[in-house]
């Protein structure tokens, strides 16, 4: 957007009827309200136009002629728009077929108004009808009438349409307005000029102004217009004696009368415009050495002055001119009253004008003379005067807006100084009335009752009703009446700034005029100067040449003192003299020229003399004058003075009432507040704002109890709970929104920024006025409760009396907090609100808008300024849906910001928000009665160069309740205290610990608390830093002294920290072993407040230095921080007030942002492990070739190694980059080395597992070369048979039918003879030949034949499988005994005995899956010793199993189900993988599939084909199966990494593919499917993945699968041709032959395809020596075969003819499957880490019903409803570990045994939807598959069958 400033400003004004408003209208737009009635009008707005080459602004005055308003109405309007515009024309806008005598009225009426100079700027704009467009020209020269009006207008005219609409014709307009400014010297109409003739009526004399007043009223009525201020033109009238005596001068003729009034006229437009033309020139020139030339159009704001800069946190004595702006606003918000007192830096002694001497330096010193009037002269003087202190005051006072000049006058009030209260304007003079800048500032005071008892009174000042003391200054006085006035306020403070105060200057700009005022606060003490609540007002400047001010004042005052010179009848203003003597009111007369002590000249009226007089008898005198004048003026009920009562006085300017913002905003707060009227205080939070009251409360009591569940019932009482927070949740839905809330609602959301600012601040500037009378009334009857309390407590008194007056002090209380009623309430139920909509999923009734736009009203506040409650004070909870919600519209609004929290802790009254204030300028409440509840954040923004030196956007302050709160008396305050630090510290970045005074011994308690804070901190890793403020210090100078206390405060925060580790439990000794702290740097000491004694103290600029000082301190710790995200902000509080809910702090806190960062880590480490793992596949299968091929014959982990560096280089520069630059790295900075070492021993693991590998293949290698000599021999004995048999058919070669009989005899003869030598091979069944093996192993075991075997991964329990191992000695007999009872009887195992043996059946069927997989079945053939080997390992591991420290033995049954189990899952990849083998290499299967390409040779050679060409061909079908074999494992290692990339289940960590595993189970609702996850989770992972990938094929392969395999196939293509043509050129070059080429074409080969000499071995060429034959045929043959390859992909074909271990899927398993797979010991949920054999605790993202995995209550069998996040969180819930016993609580569940040590199980109460919908689905099933019942203890609680599939599915996304 263009900001500058328009070229050219017009006035219109006209008739409406000569213009036609519209959007098309260029000039004027769409139509305006006419300007008929005086109340519409209280301001004219100019619209900004934008035409070619032209920006204007256009200001409609159109109709304002013929209104009914008068001077009075109108002035204000007419002064508003010569002040805020230069005009460059006003254009008359009449239609010239309607244009009459009657319309020429507006001419006069604009000369009357605006003066006869006006007549230059105008331009007559002529308008027409569409149908008079070609006639306008003539009928304007007919216009007779026209004439005389365009020569008093210079002849300027212009015509357009009515509509004017026409671009061209408004082009020449603006033409004409140019032309116009140039012809007047390019000068507008200016304020000036209106002021002269607005002078000129107010100085006519009073003959001629009633006179003309007479005519201007005949005119009105004649022609409704405003009326004329010009001389008339009328005939003399005589005036009678008694008038002409009483005029200051007479005309005797017309014509004399005229000269006199042009010549008064003319001297008086030059003195006024000398005199306003110096002051803005003045005013201009300060302006520009203060820098503030932008804000006089664009008004420095409140928001710019309070961001965090470079400048806010240097601390200036003294200041350069451009830098005293920004140092007076630094110092004036921390309440530094030297702002006024600011040292201006002067030139340096080298500059300084020396007087010029023409004697030379040498000169005889005697020549000078120290009288000469030459050495003191100020000629050539070249510094200017330094600009007055008080003139950069209201330099900014002038250029800054609302809110700023608000902010300003109460810091100044806080500095305990005068404040402005009538202000001239510096260019117009018209005065200004500031009432809104005081409408914060609030004064107390203490006084005597009728009963001489002293009472306190607070008010807001603008409320207050007190005498009113006025000082003036009549004429040039020596003595400075401000600082007369300050000896009676406060002898020790200037409140009223003097010629003799620092910063004073000879030349004062903007005071003269100003009228400030100031309070005089009794304390309630003798020393008291008055014993009553004084306003004093100082009028700058001469009194008689401000008579506005003058006269307002003397209204309103109840004493007027005068200073001046002496009492004379011939001084100019003695007339002014004279009436204030004459009036009733008392006076005072201070005489500067005169020596006498105080005159009493008759009642109420002084004199004193000042002349060589003591200043303090003057002021003693002064005030026992004052004293008396007010007792008359109190007897006589003379006026009292309020503030708003300015107001009411005509002819100034209210700025409420000046801008239109704040006068609509305090209309809707006052509206609110008729709401509110006559209703009780105390009751009226309960009825205006229902949803924070007894219902949040019982939300919040609800809450905390289903934290905190207690019971052997648990999870019905955590339903019951649950059930309960909904009702409540409904109840707070249901209950009717209050007019109140809706109103405040409706302002909030319909206006902008700007309107809401000042709607919240009059609404909280109302209701602060509405309840603090009541307010301070109930305060004052706490204090007299409690004094009668501790008088009794005294006495020990342990009476009925006593319990009765703590009684009446809690009720008290009680009505104190529901009286107590603020902003921080409406916000709050507007949180309730928005929360309980949240919980039912729809809007509330009567809520005008969706509940989803409440938190943006909320984050505006925030941004704003306003603080936001983070804690409700009340219920002492957080209300965390809606805090999050507001959080994340916060982020939506600046983006996702880097803030840094800083926090504060300490006792109630110490003054943490009085800090936070003076440092920040912020708005916590600080008043004693509004002590600060909860806790409250509010943000400071960071700007400019600081910002990239703390490297965040904003301070995000929350400041706290004190500890030991008055109002949480008889309460559980420690706890409630402990809970509040734990929650801010750990919150806070940096947390100030507040004491108030130097003794730390006084803070024990709080310290024991904050230390406590701080270890629990350590604890769950979050690192918050600390510092320590001692508030109130007397003597902070003593250095000694000074580390005396820091010694003794190190001393107690180590006593502290051994406290609180034995509460925490744990080891720490000194507090520096909890956090890391500096007792020098990190312990400030601050000067008490006061300068003084309040109320009239100001604050103490020591104290403001210490603020300063920590200031800095602060963000010298925030620079070595990097704060956190907002979004991080958001999680760290759910999980600190999480964490805090469950009671124990440590045990509970989950740390969200970790966990999340953690994930992220995984899902990174995923795809570097995928990176790496996918590399060595492709180096593998190089290698494989070259292994199958022979040309190499080890693998050395070096070569491994070389080829994974690049790869490797990638990864490690992708983790670099990602622990580097991502936004949760310092989250992830911990996880950096431990995660380097993991890729590192991946890497090298990855290398090991790929040479353990590659060496089985080369051993299978060497056995299987009998296989592949046989296998070859066979085809080279067929390929010479059949070369032979053909020539015998060389005559018959063209009979096809011959030579193909002829063939397929010779062929079923040579099969059938290979086949008699080489044996056949036959089907396999594994199954019957592990039954074989167990049968003769077993021969003699007692197993149990008839009974079936089991799948053991299914049973549900193993007790079946064990007995218990005999004891020796005489207690082994009894233990014998009992076993055997047990043995005969049964039982059950233990949980942990049941997990160790299922641990057992998983890890022996990973291991033996492995085994099977390295046979190679599918290229060695199956052999029964591999039956053996498995049988002999499993036997291995279940004899280790029993070795072990259990108490059981497995009996042989279990073995038998073990390896049964094992063998029928195997099953099929032994089968599948036999085939394969028997289809590569079984004579009559594999031959058969040859018969095809022998015959084609067959038939060549019968053709007499060259022996070359047919060996090329036999090149190509040689080439088919490694072709095909290579393009099925290229294209499945691609596929694995498309599918890893984009197949939603299998493309992030193993959290991820869970989540989708449990929505397909729950889609799918299979229970065996269940079973298997929830027993054999490896197993059910694997069949997903396989699954998963299975579809994907199905699904890709026309579009993804396919193109892959035509991609891979033309590449081989390609290289095989390349590989012919370079054999070629090599054997040219080296002149070779065909072995040569062979050697040389099967080398570049050896990579890619396993194809070595070997494969042509028995084909003889000797006789082939034309080698570019054999690359002819090749590249003629090649593409049949890999066509015939090619035609033959389909989806059926990818995975048949691919070996087990290079299908997708199993690549995929062997990484996915990589990572933990310890199961929770009590609920079997599997521990989620990606990482196998992990460092740390086992955890899980959400645990399950216990049930269902088996687990019932002891003696029962009732199967377990418990879930183990929530069984953790019961302080008195046990259970039975193993077989023992004694009872283990669940909290303390890691002292149960090893086995449950190493697993975190942080307590949760969340719903955890799925796995109860799952027992419900399936309770019938569950209970029949373990043969126990969800019955009595572990019924199955009512709510737990409300969820439904959707919801349990949709609760996975939350929880995983």
């Amino acid at each position: 957007m263009d900001h500058r400033v328009p070229n050219r400003t017009i006035v219109l004004f006209g008739n409406s009827a000569a213009v036609q408003f519209g959007h098309d209208n260029i000039l004027l737009g769409e139509a305006q309200k006419y300007l008929k009635n005086a109340e519409e009008i209280s301001r004219i707005v100019s619209e900004k136009r934008k035409l070619p080459d032209h920006q204007i602004s256009v200001i409609t005055m159109i109709d304002l002629h013929e209104t009914e308003l008068y001077l009075d109405s109108v002035n204000p309007l007419i002064d508003q728009i010569v002040n805020e515009h230069e005009i460059h024309a006003f254009i008359f806008v009449v239609q010239l077929g309607q244009f009459t005598d009657a319309k020429k009225m507006a001419i006069e009426w604009l000369q009357r108004v605006f003066g006869e100079r006006v007549l230059q700027f105008v331009i007559i704009l002529f308008t027409y009808e569409e149908e008079e467009r070609d006639s306008i020209k003539d009928d304007l020269k007919k216009n007779t009438i026209l004439q005389p009006l365009l020569k008093k207008c210079g002849g300027r005219h212009h015509t357009c349409s009515k509509i004017m609409n026409n671009q061209s014709e408004m082009s020449e307009l603006m033409k004409k307005i140019d032309h116009l400014f140039i012809e007047n010297k390019q000068k507008c109409y200016t304020s000036g000029m209106y002021k002269v003739q607005l002078r000129e009526r107010q100085n006519l004399p009073k003959s001629e102004s009633d006179q003309e007043t007479k005519e201007n009223t005949n005119f009105i009525a004649k022609t409704l217009c405003l009326g004329s201020y010009l001389q008339s033109e009328k005939e003399d009238r005589q005036l009678d004696d008694e008038d002409n005596r009483k005029a200051d001068y007479t005309f005797q003729t017309d014509k004399r009368r005229k000269q006199m009034a042009e010549e008064q006229r003319d001297e008086m437009a030059k003195e006024i415009a000398t005199e306003d033309k110096g002051l803005q020139q003045k005013f201009k020139q300060l302006i520009q050495r203060l820098h503030l030339e932008s804000s006089l159009s664009y008004k420095l704001r409140a928001a710019d002055v309070l961001q965090l800069t470079a400048h806010s946190l240097q601390s200036h004595e003294s200041c350069a001119e451009e830098k005293l702006v920004q140092t007076f606003i630094q110092k004036l918000l921390i309440m530094d009253y030297r702002a006024r007192y600011i040292n201006k830096e002067s030139l340096k002694m080298d500059n300084i004008h020396r007087r010029h001497n023409n004697s030379s330096e040498d000169e005889d010193e005697a020549s000078d003379d120290i009288f000469k009037d030459s050495c003191f002269s100020n000629q050539g003087k070249i510094q200017t005067d330094p600009v007055h202190s008080m003139d950069v005051q209201m330099a900014v006072f002038h250029c800054a807006d609302s809110f700023l000049k608000q902010l300003m006058v109460t810091k100044l009030s806080q500095c305990q100084y005068a404040l402005p209260l009538l202000v001239p304007d510096p260019f117009t003079q018209h005065i200004e009335f500031p009432l809104w800048t005081f409408r914060q500032i609030n004064k107390s005071w203490k006084t005597f009752s009728d009963t001489d008892k002293i009472f306190g009174k607070s008010q807001p000042i603008c409320k207050a009703e007190t005498p009113m003391v006025c000082f003036f200054r009549f004429g040039s006085v020596s003595s400075s009446k401000s600082q007369l006035m300050n000896s009676l306020i406060n002898e020790k403070h200037n409140t009223f700034f003097h010629r003799n105060c620092p910063g004073s200057s000879r030349t004062r700009v903007l005071m003269d005029g100003v009228v400030e005022i100031a309070w005089y606060c009794p304390s309630g003490k003798n020393t008291d100067i008055f014993t009553e609540c004084v306003a004093f007002c100082n009028l700058h400047g001469d009194a008689g040449d401000h008579e506005k001010q003058l006269q307002i004042l003397n209204e309103m005052s109840s004493v007027n003192v005068v200073l001046l010179p002496q009492l004379e009848r011939n001084d100019k203003s003695a007339t002014k003299i004279q009436n204030l003597y004459r009036d009733r009111k008392p006076l005072i007369c201070l005489l500067t020229e005169n020596d006498s002590t105080v005159i009493k000249m008759r009642k109420g009226k002084y004199k004193i003399g000042l002349k060589d007089r003591n200043q303090s008898d003057v002021s003693e005198e002064l005030r026992r004058a004052i004293n008396d004048c007010l007792s008359i003026s109190s007897s006589e009920s003379s006026s009292i003075f309020r503030l708003e009562d300015v107001s009411k006085h005509s002819d100034i300017r209210v700025d409420e009432d000046d801008d239109e913002d704040c006068k609509m905003a305090k209309e809707a707060a006052q509206q609110m507040m008729r709401l509110l009227k006559n209703k009780d205080l105390t009751k009226i939070k309960e009825s205006f704002l229902p949803c924070q009251g007894k219902l949040w409360h019982q939300w919040c009591q609800t809450n905390k109890e289903l934290h905190r569940p207690q019971g052997n019932e648990l999870e019905r009482e955590i339903s019951r709970k649950q059930t309960d927070k909904k009702k409540i949740r409904e109840l707070q839905h249901e209950s009717k929104m209050s007019e109140f809330m809706k109103c405040f609602i409706k302002e909030m959301n319909l206006h902008a920024a700007n309107k809401n600012i000042y709607f919240l601040k009059w609404l909280g500037i109302l209701l602060d006025e509405h309840t603090s009378v009541e307010l301070s009334a109930l305060h004052h009857k706490y204090d007299n409760k409690w004094s009668s309390i501790l008088k009794l407590k005294e006495n020990n008194e342990k009476s009925e009396q006593l319990k009765s007056e703590q009684t009446e002090l809690e009720e008290i209380s009680q009505e104190l907090q529901g009286a107590t009623f603020g902003l921080e309430h409406i916000l709050r139920e507007i949180g309730q609100i928005y929360e309980s909509c949240s919980s039912v999923k729809k809007n509330k009734k009567c809520l005008q808008i969706h509940f989803s736009s409440l938190p943006s009203l909320a984050a505006e506040m925030m941004i704003s300024g306003f603080p936001l409650e983070l804690m409700d004070g009340d219920a002492a909870h957080v209300p965390v849906i809606w805090i999050s919600a507001v959080l994340d519209e916060l982020i939506r609004k600046l983006g996702d910001q880097r803030v840094f929290v800083l926090s504060v802790l300490g006792i109630q009254s110490s003054g943490k928000s009085t800090m936070l204030n003076a440092m920040f300028g912020l708005q916590f409440a600080v008043s004693a009665g509004r002590c600060t509840r909860g806790a409250f954040m509010q943000l400071v923004r960071v700007t400019g160069e600081i910002k990239a030196q703390l490297k965040f956007d904003y301070i995000l302050v929350v400041d706290t309740e004190g500890l030991r709160a008055l109002e949480l008396a008889g309460r559980s305050t420690r706890h409630h205290d402990n809970e509040m630090a734990t929650f801010v510290v750990g919150l806070g970045n940096l947390t100030l610990i507040n004491i108030f005074g130097e003794n730390p011994s006084e803070m024990q308690d709080i310290l024991q608390i904050v230390v406590q804070a701080f270890l629990r901190m350590k604890k769950v890793r979050l690192n918050p830093s600390c510092m320590f403020v001692h508030q109130n210090v007397s003597d902070i100078t003593a250095g000694e002294k000074n580390m005396e206390v820091r010694r003794r405060l190190l001393e107690k925060l180590d006593e502290m920290t051994k406290l609180a580790a034995k509460e925490e439990v744990c080891d720490a000794e000194r507090f520096k072993n909890v956090i890391n702290f500096d007792v020098q740097n990190d312990v400030k000491y601050f000067s008490q407040l006061w300068e003084g004694s309040p109320p009239m103290a100001p604050p103490n600029p020591n104290y403001c230095e210490n603020v300063q000082d920590l200031k800095k301190t602060i963000l010298s710790h925030a620079s070595k921080s990097d704060g956190m995200m907002l979004k991080y902000l958001k999680q760290r509080i759910q999980d600190l007030w999480e964490a805090l809910l469950n009671e124990r702090f440590v045990f509970s806190f989950r740390n969200c942002l970790e966990i999340s960062a953690y994930k992220k880590l995984e899902t990174k480490y995923s795809k570097w492990t995928w990176s790496l793992r996918s590399a060595m596949l492709e180096t593998e299968n190089k290698l494989h070739n070259k292994i199958e091929n022979e040309t190499i014959h080890e693998v050395e982990e070096t070569h491994l190694q070389r080829e994974l560096k690049e790869k490797s280089g990638e990864v490690k520069k992708s983790m670099l980059e990602f622990f580097e630059k991502d936004i949760d790295k310092e989250i992830l900075i911990q996880w950096k080395t431990s995660f380097e070492i993991k890729i590192k021993e991946l890497q090298e693991n990855i290398v090991r597992e790929t040479k353990r590998k590659l060496n089985e293949i080369l051993q299978q290698r060497d056995l299987k070369k009998k296989i592949e000599a046989q296998k070859t021999h066979h085809e080279n004995t067929l390929f010479e048979k059949s070369k032979i048999f053909a020539l015998k058919f060389k005559d018959k070669a063209n009979d096809e039918e011959t030579l193909k009989k002829e063939f397929d005899c010779f062929w079923e003869e040579c099969v059938k003879k290979i086949i008699t030598d080489t044996p056949q091979i036959k089907d396999i069944d594994i199954l019957r030949d592990l039954k074989e093996l167990l049968s003769d192993i077993y021969k003699s075991a007692p197993v149990d034949r008839k009974r079936a075997s089991r799948d053991i991964f299914l049973v549900p329990n193993f007790s079946d499988y064990v007995q218990l191992k005999k004891s020796s000695g005489k207690k082994g007999t009894v233990i014998n005994f009992y076993r055997g009872a047990k043995d005969w009887l049964g039982f059950s195992l233990s949980k942990e005995d049941e997990t160790r043996i299922k641990t057992l059946i998983t890890d022996v069927a990973h291991q033996t899956d492995k085994m099977i997989m390295s046979y190679n079945i599918a290229k060695m053939g199956y052999n029964k010793s591999y039956i053996q080997k498995v049988t002999d390992y499993i036997m291995t591991r279940v004899t280790e199993h029993q070795q072990g420290p259990v108490n059981y033995v497995l009996n042989i049954q279990f073995f038998m189900d073990l390896a049964l189990s094992i063998f029928k899952k195997a099953n099929e990849k032994f089968t599948d993988q036999h085939k394969m083998f028997r289809k590569a290499n079984d004579p009559l299967l594999y031959l058969e599939t040859k018969k095809e390409e022998y015959f084609s040779i067959f038939q060549k050679y019968c053709l007499g084909a060259a022996s070359t060409a047919i060996f090329g061909e036999i090149i190509c079908q040689k080439l088919k199966d490694p072709i095909e074999q290579s393009v099925y494992k290229n294209t499945a290692r691609d596929l694995a990494d498309e599918i890893k990339t984009n197949c939603e289940s299998l493309n992030g960590n193993r959290s991820k593919l869970e989540k989708h595993i449990l929505k397909t189970l729950a889609e799918e609702e299979n229970f065996d499917m269940d079973m298997n996850y929830i027993k054999n989770p490896r197993d059910h992972f694997m069949r997903f993945i396989r699954a998963e990938v299975s579809q994907y094929i199905t699904d890709k392969f026309s579009v993804s699968v396919r193109p892959k395999m035509m991609k891979n196939i033309k590449l081989l293509q390609e290289k095989i041709m390349n590989a012919a043509h370079e054999s070629t050129e090599h054997v040219q070059v080296n002149s070779g032959d065909v072995d040569l080429w062979l050697k040389c074409f099967t080398q570049k080969l050896s990579e890619m395809l396993i194809f070595s000499e070997r494969d042509l071995s028995g084909v003889n060429h000797d006789d082939f020596d034309d080698v570019n034959l054999i690359e002819d045929v090749i590249s003629k043959e090649l593409p049949a075969v890999i066509y015939d390859i090619s035609s033959k992909f389909n989806r059926v074909s990818f995975e048949v003819n691919l070996e087990h271990k290079d299908r997708p899927d199993e690549i995929l398993i062997g990484h996915l499957c990589q990572c933990c797979w310890v199961q929770c010991p009590f609920c079997a949920a599997i521990c989620t880490n990606t990482i196998e054999d992990h460092e740390g605790d086992h955890c899980v993202s959400f645990h399950r019903v216990n049930g269902l995995n088996g687990t019932y209550y002891r003696d029962t069998t009732n199967l377990s409803t418990q879930i183990c996040t929530t069984a953790v969180a019961s302080s008195d819930l046990s259970f039975y570990p193993n077989e023992s016993d004694e009872l283990v609580l669940w909290r303390d569940y890691r002292t149960a045994g090893p086995h449950f040590a190493n697993w975190c199980i942080t307590p949760d109460v969340s719903e955890l939807p799925y796995w109860k919908w799952f027992v419900c689905r399936f309770q019938k099933v569950l209970e029949k598959h373990y043969n126990k019942t969800f019955q009595e203890s572990g019924k199955i609680p009512d709510k737990w069958r409300e969820y439904t599939k959707q919801e349990a599915i949709e609760s996975l996304d939350k929880y995983i």
